[in-house]
């Protein structure tokens, strides 16, 4: 039996939800399990032991029969209503689920007319145009339904950055605590921060590898043992994850920390240094004729080669291997020079807590600011806020700050881009904020003239402070829409707009390839996680990390400003900035 988490009592709430959707069974009925997920995710406690206990009477929002249901999951693994509800469906079903536009509405539609249970068979259907009769299938719906599907199986062995540290992360705790493991680490894209991942490489120093291979093929997380070996073992979790574990000694763990790092493009780099220096350099030590340096840590290998230390991010062979020659490395930034973060949501439009709720994390992460950007009023599906709401909601946070010491929220709005280029707002509200995140929420299909010229145009408004999540992706599920990049980068340093990095994980956007390129031409960015709820202000940390990977220094970040330069940045004319 897996270990029962949160996130795993959370998702079976969610689970139950859907499939009584699909039953079509009294909507107040799911209401209660999917309002019951929300609860068990921000309960502020240990909500899995005490369900274990039986202690969750008194808690808000979980009545009598789901706290019988939470106590029987979190004591035994299982749950027979859950089972029971999902022997009615074919195990396939939830495939369905993952599909961009495919709602449960629609999902039921598909079941109960044409007994479509899975993805290969709504290919089939949507090619063989068997759902063309069906109300809502027109043939602009079986077109996005095919392009999903076509992202899907594109995507289908990667998982997204931020889906997969809170398990990673774990696992090499649990590696770490081993007493025969005297170093370990998590290597390849992982450890330098792509956005998305195929697989987890672990790697660990001891004296004895075939023990500690062993141990990791027990892991409860494990789906299946790929391969096992007394120095390497490969399995598959759960979630179709593959991690593979090396084990070395001591003395060869530098070497293969940096070799099983990469990239393989930065590591041919460095390889190609050495040989030029009488040395041949792979994934257990030095060798050649000459001396052989000595080394200890990872740093010391790219000292040998007369370089400074690459941090894990950057090694991507885009001009690191230069600048660490010549001793020009940024000095990156890092999630503790955060003194604040903007582009954050309440219960006013889509999010799940109230400014209050909102505000106290902020300050528990150790924030001395929060920006409050709800949706404006051409975001229907998000509750947006219109005019009045908006004044209602700056009066509401100006009267709140007068309660804080050493913290404030700072009054926003996140306005959406209309299909012209104007803005949801006019100018009047729009100088009554602190600040604006101007966005794109709709019409993603313009040609790329017409969405750059779109975004341009609100770039040059006054009050837009911020482009938000610059171009609409969603990592493994929407790909970018069309946009010159270049031109946006260069329209913002004249119109001195910042670029927001969006670090909720979906999105991780603008992309870090482009981040070089803006910091050369003084294009500032904030590190917004786009939060809808107070867990996650924690998507600050990807932030961090994608910014690193940018190239990003302390100062190329606004909300590594303290508030009272905040406060002073935010009062001067934009074209001052």
């Amino acid at each position: 039996m897996a270990d029962v988490t949160r996130e795993s009592l959370v998702s079976t709430l969610e689970e139950i939800a859907l499939l009584l959707e699909l039953k079509g069974e009294n909507p107040f009925k799911t209401r209660a399990y999917r309002n019951g997920a929300e609860v068990v995710q921000n309960f502020d406690g240990d909500i899995v032991t005490r369900a274990a206990e039986n202690d969750l009477k008194g808690i808000k929002g979980i009545g009598d029969a789901l706290q019988q249901k939470l106590h029987e999951l979190a004591s035994t693994g299982k749950l027979a209503y859950f089972e029971d509800l999902r022997a009615e469906f074919p195990p396939t079903l939830f495939e369905l689920f993952e599909l961009q536009g495919l709602g449960p509405k629609k999902i039921k539609a598909l079941y109960d007319k044409l007994g479509i249970s899975s993805v290969a068979e709504l290919k089939e259907a949507c090619e063989g145009k068997a759902i063309s009769d069906l109300p809502g299938f027109g043939a602009k719906t079986v077109e996005k339904i095919l392009a999903a599907i076509g992202n899907r199986e594109k995507f289908a062995d990667r998982f997204r950055l931020g889906d997969v540290a809170p398990l990673a992360e774990t696992l090499l705790e649990r590696l770490r605590d081993h007493p025969k493991v005297s170093r370990s680490a998590i290597a390849g894209s992982y450890r330098r921060s792509k956005e998305t991942l195929h697989d987890l490489d672990f790697l660990v120093a001891t004296k004895e590898p075939a023990g500690l291979t062993r141990f990791f093929t027990e892991f409860p997380e494990v789906h299946e043992v790929i391969a096992h070996g007394d120095t390497k073992a490969s399995i598959r979790l759960e979630n179709g994850l593959q991690c593979d574990l090396r084990a070395v000694s001591n003395a060869h763990f530098p070497f293969a920390l940096q070799y099983f790092t990469g990239s393989k493009e930065h590591n041919v780099a460095l390889r190609s240094l050495a040989l030029k220096k009488g040395l041949s350099l792979n994934e257990y030590d030095f060798t050649g004729e000459g001396e052989i340096p000595d080394v200890e840590e990872e740093a010391d290998i790219y000292r040998a080669l007369g370089l400074d230390w690459v941090a894990p991010e950057l090694r991507e062979n885009r001009g690191e291997i230069e600048a660490a020659c010549d001793a020009e490395l940024p000095d990156l930034v890092n999630l503790t020079q955060l003194r604040g973060t903007f582009h954050n949501h309440t219960i006013a439009s889509d999010g799940k807590n109230t400014l209050e709720e909102m505000a106290a994390a902020a300050q528990d992460h150790g924030l001395q600011y929060l920006g409050i950007a709800d949706h404006s009023k051409s975001s229907f599906q998000a509750n947006g806020l219109n005019e009045e709401r908006l004044t209602r909601q700056i009066e509401e946070i100006n009267k709140l700050n007068e309660s804080f010491e050493d913290f404030a929220l700072l009054p926003g709005s996140e306005v959406d881009i209309l299909k012209d280029g104007s803005l949801d707002f006019d100018d009047d509200l729009l100088a009554k904020l602190d600040y604006c995140v101007a966005s794109v929420h709709n019409v993603f299909n313009l040609p790329e003239k017409e969405m750059t010229d779109r975004l341009i145009r609100a770039m040059e408004n006054e009050h837009v402070t911020m482009l938000g999540h610059v171009t609409g992706r969603l990592l493994l599920k929407r790909d970018p829409y069309a946009v010159n990049m270049e031109k946006i980068i260069d329209c913002a340093a004249e119109t001195r707009t910042v670029i927001e990095l969006n670090c909720n994980p979906w999105r991780l956007d603008m992309d870090w390839r482009w981040w070089h390129r803006a910091r050369d031409k003084n294009v500032l960015t904030s590190i917004n996680p786009d939060a809808h709820a107070t867990e996650q202000l924690q998507f600050l940390a990807y932030g961090a990390r994608l910014a690193r990977k940018g190239w990003l220094r302390r100062e190329d970040v606004l909300n590594c400003q303290s508030l009272a330069q905040i406060r002073d940045w935010l009062a001067l004319p934009k074209s001052k900035r």
